[in-house]
């Protein structure tokens, strides 16, 4: 039974979690500068230049580092259209998937409703990591397929939500990883929070509606419409992805 389901859940990071790879300090140079300083200026453009060609190729992840974050709506200055807190509900650190940098402020995915909301961080406000991993789910396939840095590295058959509860197609992250307290249950031996929500269901078993990727207790049901709006994998591919994947990794479900 999907979305997630608050009660079947412990507070904290289940392991082993992957290291992140370091990414590049973001910066930028001024926005104008004197004669003076024209050389300089240059020198630090060049810098930035190489210190981008060099970073990791990956996806950007920001992760909270104080007991909370706003989120703007334009970057330097807008609008505060949410303040989120850190530790999420769940207990994980609130973390972002990147979608942009410009100079001191990040755009990022929001895992508020509508699916798909963005908005722009001060980076000063976060740590900022890179995952060369990648999640797509092909629901007219049935299939999900990892890539690490663009190679195939695991794919597998996914139950999707059925035609009263669609999975939703679109970009999301994933949010938190959770331990079920019964591993051999209805959400298998793990389970990944995602960042979107059910557009049929705006609340379920106490929780939001919230999406996840997890395992099962009833593989049969791969390969089909089976569920709420989750993503069910089997209990050998989620246990492959709890120990690999980090929070932030992008998942990227069509249609």
């Amino acid at each position: 039974m999907e979305p997630m389901r608050r009660s079947l859940t412990r507070r904290g990071t289940v392991g082993p979690l992957p290291v992140l790879v370091a990414a590049a300090v973001l910066a930028a140079a001024p926005a104008c500068s004197s004669p003076e300083s024209s050389d300089a200026a240059q020198e630090a453009a060049e810098v930035l230049e190489a210190e981008e060609a060099n970073a990791p190729e990956g996806e950007r992840v920001a992760t909270v580092l104080a007991d909370e974050i706003e989120v703007r709506s334009e970057p330097g200055g807008g609008e505060v259209v949410h303040t989120l807190a850190s530790p999420n509900d769940l207990g994980a650190d609130r973390a972002f998937l990147v979608r942009e940098v410009r100079g001191d402020w990040l755009e990022v995915f929001l895992p508020v409703r509508p699916n798909g909301s963005t908005g722009w961080i001060d980076a000063d406000d976060v740590e900022i990591t890179v995952t060369a991993y990648r999640v797509v789910v092909d629901m007219a396939e049935f299939s999900f397929t990892v890539t690490e840095g663009g190679e195939e590295v695991l794919t597998g058959p996914v139950g999707i939500g059925t035609g009263e509860t669609p999975t939703p197609p679109g970009e999301y992250y994933f949010t938190e990883l959770l331990r079920p307290s019964d591993p051999g249950g209805e959400y298998g031996a793990y389970a990944f929070g995602l960042s979107g929500f059910s557009d049929t269901l705006e609340s379920f078993a106490g929780g939001p509606g919230q999406l996840g990727v997890h395992g099962t207790n009833d593989e049969s049901g791969l390969g089909g419409e089976v569920s709420h709006g989750c993503v069910r994998v089997s209990n050998d591919d989620i246990v492959w992805m709890a120990e690999r994947l980090p929070v932030g990794t992008p998942v990227e479900i069509t249609e």
